[in-house]
């Protein structure tokens, strides 16, 4: 009998955990030279999720790509983990997938190559549920196995949501648990039991969907997908591009189920640390929350993670009907609010 493959052993990093830290990526992408192209709406200025080209008055294309390493050991269920991710941040700027091609690596002296045509049906599953073909490709023999996807897009300029356009007086509103970095080191470590494997692969290949009606909203201000930088990091990046600053209510942070159980037994991915050390220091919190605690959620590396969105109060009942129609009725409560800006980017409370 043919032993059972476990693809999250063939490679040292899983799911968005892969990225690199914020404050090396900052170095990465340093450039005096942004070049003279009128038309893109977004490129690396931003720190977004994708890049936006305007092609007419009605018209811009969104561009973006995603993969990483194994975070599941199915390989069908780590296509779609990987596809839905990468579709993500299509509707993460307010947009519509269009179609997408596949980038694969795969260690072909390790794996077999019908394991990666599983990983192949996998993407190609979500895909479908995205309504959009999987429409090519690109294969390397690699190290380690590698799959994610660039997906193209279109949004109407008027319905563009950006990270950076945060106001003061917003509310803050998450449309998915946090949790999952450690949950998928539990998976790693061959620790998680089947009934929270379920809930996890739930989370991680639900697509964001609701972003693209999201978009329509004029009073959702900025809008982001939370995946490898954790929550705290990528609400550093819409409150810090925004010039305000963020004050978020621990308690109303929702936790991926069975988190708390994985936490005691200290299934902590690497990158929690390193999200830390990169961001730390631009938050601050109430003397009576556990730093420790905090850390392990808040800056807890997200793979397909919610969106983030930042609500005018005057669009609040409208963004609440629109994620009461799309099945987030658990995400109704705001989880903090955007204020003026402080010392410290980000204000944790214990409770609102």
């Amino acid at each position: 009998m043919q032993e059972e493959i476990r693809l999250t052993q063939f490679s040292k990093g899983g799911g968005c955990g892969c990225k690199i830290a914020p404050s090396v990526l900052q170095q990465m992408l340093a450039t005096g030279d942004k070049g003279s192209f009128p038309d893109l709406l977004v490129g690396n200025e931003s720190s977004d999720d994708a890049a936006v080209y305007l092609l007419n008055e009605d018209t811009a294309v969104v561009s973006t790509t995603d993969f990483f390493m194994p975070i599941v050991d199915n390989p069908f269920d780590f296509g779609r983990i990987a596809a839905a991710n990468s579709i993500s941040d299509v509707y993460a700027m307010g947009g519509r997938p269009l179609m997408a091609i596949a980038v694969l690596g795969w260690p072909v002296a390790q794996l077999p190559p019908t394991v990666a045509q599983q990983v192949l049906e996998g993407g190609r599953a979500i895909c479908r549920e995205a309504g959009i073909p999987l429409a090519g490709g690109h294969t390397i023999d690699s190290l380690e196995p590698i799959f994610g996807l660039a997906v193209t897009g279109t949004v109407s300029p008027q319905n563009l949501k950006k990270n950076n356009g945060a106001q003061e007086g917003d509310f803050l509103f998450l449309t998915k648990p946090l949790g999952v970095g450690v949950m998928a080191t539990a998976v790693k470590r061959g620790l998680l039991k089947e009934e929270h494997y379920r809930i996890l692969l739930k989370q991680l290949t639900t697509l964001n969907s609701v972003g693209e009606a999201l978009g329509k909203i004029d009073g959702v201000h900025a809008m982001t997908d939370v995946t490898g930088f954790g929550l705290l990091g990528h609400l550093t990046e819409m409150a810090g591009g925004s010039g305000v600053s963020a004050e978020v209510n621990y308690a109303g942070i929702k936790k991926v189920e069975g988190f708390d159980d994985y936490l005691q037994l200290k299934t902590i991915p690497g990158a929690t640390a390193r999200n830390w050390s990169s961001y730390g220091n631009g938050v601050a919190f109430e003397e009576d929350l556990n730093e420790t605690e905090l850390v392990n959620l808040l800056a807890d590396p997200q793979t397909n993670g919610g969106l983030l969105i930042a609500v005018a109060e005057n669009a609040v009942d409208e963004v609440k009907a629109v994620l009461a129609k799309n099945n987030l009725q658990e995400h109704l409560t705001p989880i903090g609010r955007c204020v003026k800006k402080g010392e410290k980017t980000i204000f944790v409370k214990a409770s609102a």
